[in-house]
Protein backbone atom coordinates (compact mmCIF):
# COMPACT_ATOMS: atom_id res chain seq x y z
CA UNK A 1 0.00 0.00 0.00
CA UNK A 2 1.47 3.76 -1.43
CA UNK A 3 0.47 6.08 1.46
CA UNK A 4 0.23 10.23 0.34
CA UNK A 5 1.00 12.67 2.28
CA UNK A 6 1.12 16.57 1.69
CA UNK A 7 4.30 18.21 2.41
CA UNK A 8 3.41 22.08 2.61
CA UNK A 9 5.87 24.60 0.65
CA UNK A 10 5.71 28.11 0.37
CA UNK A 11 2.74 29.87 0.92
CA UNK A 12 0.32 27.32 -0.68
CA UNK A 13 2.29 24.47 -2.45
CA UNK A 14 2.02 21.53 -1.91
CA UNK A 15 4.56 18.43 -2.35
CA UNK A 16 3.23 15.13 -2.42
CA UNK A 17 4.58 12.92 -0.54
CA UNK A 18 4.30 8.81 -1.67
CA UNK A 19 5.59 6.03 0.83
CA UNK A 20 6.29 2.39 0.38
CA UNK A 21 6.14 1.78 4.16
CA UNK A 22 7.04 -2.06 3.90
CA UNK A 23 10.31 -0.71 2.11
CA UNK A 24 10.61 2.07 3.98
CA UNK A 25 10.98 4.00 0.24
CA UNK A 26 9.41 7.43 -0.52
CA UNK A 27 9.04 9.45 -3.72
CA UNK A 28 8.25 13.25 -4.13
CA UNK A 29 6.28 15.29 -6.72
CA UNK A 30 7.06 18.59 -7.78
CA UNK A 31 9.65 19.44 -4.97
CA UNK A 32 10.05 23.16 -5.36
CA UNK A 33 11.79 23.22 -2.38
CA UNK A 34 13.93 20.90 -0.48
CA UNK A 35 13.83 21.75 2.67
CA UNK A 36 10.50 20.30 3.67
CA UNK A 37 11.46 16.84 2.22
CA UNK A 38 14.86 16.72 3.55
CA UNK A 39 13.24 17.68 7.18
CA UNK A 40 11.53 14.86 6.42
CA UNK A 41 13.96 12.25 5.68
CA UNK A 42 15.78 13.71 8.82
CA UNK A 43 13.12 12.76 10.95
CA UNK A 44 12.74 9.39 9.23
CA UNK A 45 16.36 8.20 9.17
CA UNK A 46 15.88 4.45 7.69
CA UNK A 47 13.79 5.73 4.69
CA UNK A 48 14.82 6.54 1.37
CA UNK A 49 13.98 9.04 -1.54
CA UNK A 50 14.17 6.83 -4.79
CA UNK A 51 12.02 9.14 -6.97
CA UNK A 52 11.07 12.73 -7.87
CA UNK A 53 8.70 13.44 -10.26
CA UNK A 54 8.54 16.38 -11.97
CA UNK A 55 5.33 17.79 -14.02
CA UNK A 56 6.47 21.12 -15.36
CA UNK A 57 9.64 23.88 -15.34
CA UNK A 58 8.00 26.29 -13.16
CA UNK A 59 10.56 27.21 -10.24
CA UNK A 60 8.01 26.35 -7.61
CA UNK A 61 8.00 22.82 -8.78
CA UNK A 62 11.55 22.36 -9.44
CA UNK A 63 13.16 24.58 -7.10
CA UNK A 64 14.63 21.49 -5.37
CA UNK A 65 15.62 19.02 -7.29
CA UNK A 66 19.20 19.76 -7.50
CA UNK A 67 19.95 20.00 -3.82
CA UNK A 68 18.15 16.50 -3.08
CA UNK A 69 19.37 14.77 -6.12
CA UNK A 70 22.75 15.55 -4.65
CA UNK A 71 21.98 14.28 -0.79
CA UNK A 72 19.91 11.15 -2.15
CA UNK A 73 20.65 10.34 -5.93
CA UNK A 74 17.02 9.74 -6.22
CA UNK A 75 16.07 9.37 -9.84
CA UNK A 76 14.93 12.47 -11.23
CA UNK A 77 11.59 12.13 -14.09
CA UNK A 78 10.61 15.12 -16.32
CA UNK A 79 8.66 16.52 -19.66
CA UNK A 80 10.90 16.00 -22.49
CA UNK A 81 9.90 19.24 -23.67
CA UNK A 82 10.90 21.42 -20.97
CA UNK A 83 14.86 22.12 -19.11
CA UNK A 84 14.08 20.21 -15.82
CA UNK A 85 17.11 20.37 -13.31
CA UNK A 86 19.22 17.18 -12.61
CA UNK A 87 16.82 15.21 -15.22
CA UNK A 88 17.32 11.33 -15.98
CA UNK A 89 14.29 10.75 -17.56
CA UNK A 90 12.93 12.74 -20.33
CA UNK A 91 9.04 11.50 -20.78
CA UNK A 92 6.40 12.06 -23.46
CA UNK A 93 3.18 11.57 -23.83
CA UNK A 94 1.90 7.68 -23.64
CA UNK A 95 5.32 6.54 -21.35
CA UNK A 96 5.28 5.01 -18.58
CA UNK A 97 7.04 5.35 -15.04
CA UNK A 98 7.19 3.12 -12.05
CA UNK A 99 7.72 4.71 -8.98
CA UNK A 100 7.41 2.55 -5.50
CA UNK A 101 6.14 -0.36 -7.12
CA UNK A 102 2.88 1.95 -8.98
CA UNK A 103 2.85 2.40 -12.57
CA UNK A 104 1.91 5.91 -13.98
CA UNK A 105 0.81 6.94 -17.51
CA UNK A 106 2.58 10.18 -18.53
CA UNK A 107 -0.25 12.27 -20.29
CA UNK A 108 0.72 15.36 -22.06
CA UNK A 109 -1.11 18.24 -20.90
CA UNK A 110 -0.11 21.42 -22.66
CA UNK A 111 -1.55 25.02 -21.36
CA UNK A 112 -0.26 26.16 -18.82
CA UNK A 113 3.07 25.79 -20.03
CA UNK A 114 4.02 23.90 -23.50
CA UNK A 115 5.20 21.12 -22.01
CA UNK A 116 3.45 20.00 -19.02
CA UNK A 117 2.32 16.72 -18.01
CA UNK A 118 0.74 14.70 -15.99
CA UNK A 119 0.99 11.24 -13.63
CA UNK A 120 -1.62 9.05 -14.08
CA UNK A 121 -2.23 5.42 -12.51
CA UNK A 122 -5.56 3.55 -13.15
CA UNK A 123 -4.25 1.59 -9.81
CA UNK A 124 -7.58 0.25 -7.89
CA UNK A 125 -9.33 0.58 -5.82
CA UNK A 126 -8.65 4.61 -5.96
CA UNK A 127 -6.94 5.47 -9.48
CA UNK A 128 -4.27 8.64 -8.94
CA UNK A 129 -3.43 11.89 -10.65
CA UNK A 130 -0.99 13.90 -10.32
CA UNK A 131 -1.91 17.04 -12.01
CA UNK A 132 0.43 20.15 -11.75
CA UNK A 133 -0.97 23.03 -11.99
CA UNK A 134 -3.24 22.07 -15.39
CA UNK A 135 -6.14 21.09 -12.94
CA UNK A 136 -6.66 22.26 -9.60
CA UNK A 137 -9.61 21.39 -7.14
CA UNK A 138 -12.35 23.72 -8.24
CA UNK A 139 -10.14 25.41 -10.87
CA UNK A 140 -7.11 25.02 -13.61
CA UNK A 141 -4.00 26.76 -14.18
CA UNK A 142 -3.47 30.18 -16.01
CA UNK A 143 -1.79 29.77 -19.61
CA UNK A 144 1.59 31.13 -18.98
CA UNK A 145 2.57 29.36 -22.25
CA UNK A 146 -0.30 27.71 -23.80
CA UNK A 147 -3.23 28.31 -25.61
CA UNK A 148 -6.82 27.81 -25.34
CA UNK A 149 -7.04 25.52 -28.17
CA UNK A 150 -4.68 23.22 -26.16
CA UNK A 151 -5.71 23.79 -22.56
CA UNK A 152 -9.00 22.83 -22.94
CA UNK A 153 -8.79 20.01 -24.78
CA UNK A 154 -6.00 18.81 -22.38
CA UNK A 155 -9.14 19.32 -19.06
CA UNK A 156 -11.13 17.41 -21.27
CA UNK A 157 -8.51 14.69 -21.01
CA UNK A 158 -8.15 14.62 -17.49
CA UNK A 159 -12.18 14.73 -17.36
CA UNK A 160 -12.67 12.03 -18.98
CA UNK A 161 -10.80 9.73 -16.23
CA UNK A 162 -12.45 7.46 -13.96
CA UNK A 163 -14.56 9.36 -11.38
CA UNK A 164 -13.26 7.88 -8.11
CA UNK A 165 -9.28 9.21 -9.51
CA UNK A 166 -8.04 11.09 -6.58
CA UNK A 167 -6.67 14.47 -7.94
CA UNK A 168 -3.73 15.19 -6.47
CA UNK A 169 -2.75 19.18 -8.25
CA UNK A 170 -0.39 21.26 -6.28
CA UNK A 171 -2.01 24.33 -4.54
CA UNK A 172 -4.10 25.17 -2.22
CA UNK A 173 -6.08 27.61 -4.39
CA UNK A 174 -9.48 25.26 -3.68
CA UNK A 175 -11.45 28.16 -1.19
CA UNK A 176 -10.67 30.65 -3.82
CA UNK A 177 -11.55 28.86 -6.93
CA UNK A 178 -15.08 27.79 -5.36
CA UNK A 179 -15.95 31.81 -5.44
CA UNK A 180 -15.49 32.09 -8.65
CA UNK A 181 -17.23 28.63 -9.43
CA UNK A 182 -20.21 29.91 -7.67
CA UNK A 183 -19.93 33.74 -9.89
CA UNK A 184 -20.35 31.27 -12.83
CA UNK A 185 -22.70 28.74 -11.40
CA UNK A 186 -24.64 30.55 -8.57
CA UNK A 187 -27.36 28.33 -8.37
CA UNK A 188 -25.10 25.10 -8.83
CA UNK A 189 -25.93 23.01 -5.52
CA UNK A 190 -23.01 21.05 -5.72
CA UNK A 191 -20.75 24.23 -5.81
CA UNK A 192 -22.95 25.54 -2.93
CA UNK A 193 -22.01 22.56 -0.98
CA UNK A 194 -18.49 22.45 -1.94
CA UNK A 195 -17.71 25.92 -0.83
CA UNK A 196 -19.41 25.32 2.60
CA UNK A 197 -17.53 22.43 3.50
CA UNK A 198 -14.17 23.81 2.09
CA UNK A 199 -14.79 27.34 4.00
CA UNK A 200 -15.46 25.04 6.96
CA UNK A 201 -11.91 23.15 6.47
CA UNK A 202 -9.66 26.38 5.63
CA UNK A 203 -11.22 27.86 9.07
CA UNK A 204 -9.18 25.24 10.91
CA UNK A 205 -6.20 25.66 8.86
CA UNK A 206 -6.53 21.89 7.35
CA UNK A 207 -6.04 20.64 3.76
CA UNK A 208 -8.91 20.30 0.71
CA UNK A 209 -7.02 17.92 -1.03
CA UNK A 210 -6.99 15.17 -2.83
CA UNK A 211 -9.89 15.67 -4.85
CA UNK A 212 -11.64 13.63 -7.47
CA UNK A 213 -12.42 13.64 -10.65
CA UNK A 214 -16.00 12.74 -9.86
CA UNK A 215 -16.35 16.42 -7.80
CA UNK A 216 -14.26 18.15 -10.72
CA UNK A 217 -17.02 17.22 -13.27
CA UNK A 218 -19.76 18.43 -11.02
CA UNK A 219 -18.06 21.66 -9.52
CA UNK A 220 -15.00 22.68 -11.34
CA UNK A 221 -16.33 25.87 -14.37
CA UNK A 222 -13.41 25.01 -16.35
CA UNK A 223 -14.17 21.45 -17.08
CA UNK A 224 -18.33 22.00 -17.78
CA UNK A 225 -18.07 24.42 -20.76
CA UNK A 226 -20.34 22.26 -22.52
CA UNK A 227 -23.08 23.48 -19.33
CA UNK A 228 -25.49 25.78 -21.37
CA UNK A 229 -25.69 27.98 -18.02
CA UNK A 230 -21.69 28.02 -17.92
CA UNK A 231 -21.61 29.17 -21.53
CA UNK A 232 -24.39 31.52 -20.69
CA UNK A 233 -22.54 33.70 -17.85
CA UNK A 234 -19.27 33.43 -20.47
CA UNK A 235 -21.08 34.79 -23.26
CA UNK A 236 -22.19 37.67 -20.47
CA UNK A 237 -18.81 38.44 -19.27
CA UNK A 238 -17.26 38.53 -23.04
CA UNK A 239 -20.36 40.39 -24.46
CA UNK A 240 -20.98 37.68 -27.61
CA UNK A 241 -21.59 34.22 -27.86
CA UNK A 242 -18.71 31.85 -27.85
CA UNK A 243 -19.26 29.67 -30.19
CA UNK A 244 -17.02 26.46 -29.63
CA UNK A 245 -15.69 25.14 -26.16
CA UNK A 246 -11.70 26.93 -26.47
CA UNK A 247 -13.48 29.91 -26.76
CA UNK A 248 -15.66 29.33 -24.02
CA UNK A 249 -13.00 28.05 -21.64
CA UNK A 250 -10.82 31.58 -22.78
CA UNK A 251 -13.34 33.37 -21.21
CA UNK A 252 -13.91 31.71 -18.17
CA UNK A 253 -10.18 31.59 -17.84
CA UNK A 254 -9.69 35.68 -18.76
CA UNK A 255 -12.47 36.49 -15.96
CA UNK A 256 -10.64 34.34 -13.47
CA UNK A 257 -7.29 36.39 -13.91
CA UNK A 258 -9.46 39.13 -13.16
CA UNK A 259 -11.86 37.94 -10.57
Amino acid sequence: MIQIDALPAFSDNYIWLLQDTAKRQCAVVDPGDAKPVLQWLQAHTDWTLTDILITHHHNDHVGGVEQLKQATGAKVYGPANERIPSRDVALDDGDTVTALGVTFEVLAVPGHTLGHIAYYSAKTPTPLLFSGDTLFAAGCGRMFEGTPEQMQPALQRLAALPEATAVYCAHEYTLSNLRFAKAVEPDNPHVIQRFEAVTRLRADNRITLPSTIGLERLTNPFLRTTETSVKQKADEWKGHSNESQPAVFAALRSWKDGF
